[in-house]
């Protein structure tokens, strides 16, 4: 299902960026946007002229987190309100944080204005994040709703800035601007506004032109880390370099290296 409320251009450098687009509501996620992005991403995820995904929002802020007044989710008679919550997050909130995490391409979020409650775990949800200067961060459940924080963002902040930040964060529901997400490590860099959208179409041909199935292997390699030892992370990295080793990209970059060359990763055909 194609709608308004998500746009995508895809350059000529496969750079695939989609734009949440309800800016009157603060891009806010109902079913309709959701299963938008869903079917973006999965495309994104299959689609040979996609190398790399920029997620952006429309307007003044990046996203507001779920839409509380227009959801639009099916709920069956006599279901409670946490009955209908869990019933949305399994056919809608979660599919998305793994359609966007498991997506095969690189995934870069930019980070324009608010990001709220959930859409703090989908701004987080990129394997990059950059932020515009005014960009803020704000977790809302507890404070507001008296709720966990959901789209993934009780595993994602805690794992970027540790659990004493996170409860600061998430217990006060202060709003946490974009010097300071980067300076803890939340994003990768803030940029000015204005430059935003321009950095984020840099760092996105800069990863087009690399050997995107080995970034997004970085990518899960370090999610992997997390929660491993290190004799299993040790482990995991020779299961992976196994595969990746006898792909045509490592090929293509020992040649450029041996012959002192830049090497040349678009149009290489993936091996089983």
């Amino acid at each position: 299902m194609m709608t308004d409320l998500i746009l995508k251009t895809l350059d000529d450098n496969g750079v695939l960026t989609i734009t949440l687009n309800r800016p009157d509501v603060l891009n806010s996620l109902n079913r309709p946007i959701i299963e938008a992005l869903i079917e973006a991403f999965n495309d994104a995820s299959t689609n040979d002229d996609v190398r790399v995904v920029i997620l952006t929002g429309a307007g003044r802020g990046f996203c507001a987190g779920a839409d509380l007044l227009d959801g639009q989710w099916p709920r069956e008679q006599g279901w409670s309100a946490g009955q209908s919550t869990a019933h949305a997050m399994k056919v809608g909130f979660n599919p998305l944080v793994r359609a966007v995490t498991g997506c095969d391409k690189p995934v870069l979020t930019a980070i324009n204005g608010m990001a709220a409650g959930g859409g703090v775990g989908l701004a987080l949800c990129g394997d990059l994040v950059i932020a515009g200067q005014s960009a803020k961060f704000k977790l809302v459940f507890g404070p507001q709703l008296g709720i966990i924080p959901d789209v993934g963002a009780s595993w994602l902040v805690p794992r970027l800035i540790g659990r004493s930040r996170a409860n600061g964060l998430g217990l006060l529901g202060d709003n946490l601007d974009a010097e300071t997400a980067a300076a803890w490590g939340m994003v990768w860099e803030c940029v000015d506004d204005d430059r935003l959208m321009e950095r984020a179409q840099e760092l996105a041909k800069r990863m087009a032109d690399s050997a995107i199935s080995g970034l997004k292997a970085v990518s899960r390699a370090h999610d992997h880390a997390l929660d491993a030892s290190l004799d299993e992370q040790l482990d995991y990295e020779v299961e992976k370099q196994e595969y990746y080793c006898d792909q045509p990209e490592f090929a293509e970059g020992v040649k450029a290296f041996a012959t002192k060359r830049k090497p040349n990763f678009r149009g290489l055909t993936k091996k089983g």
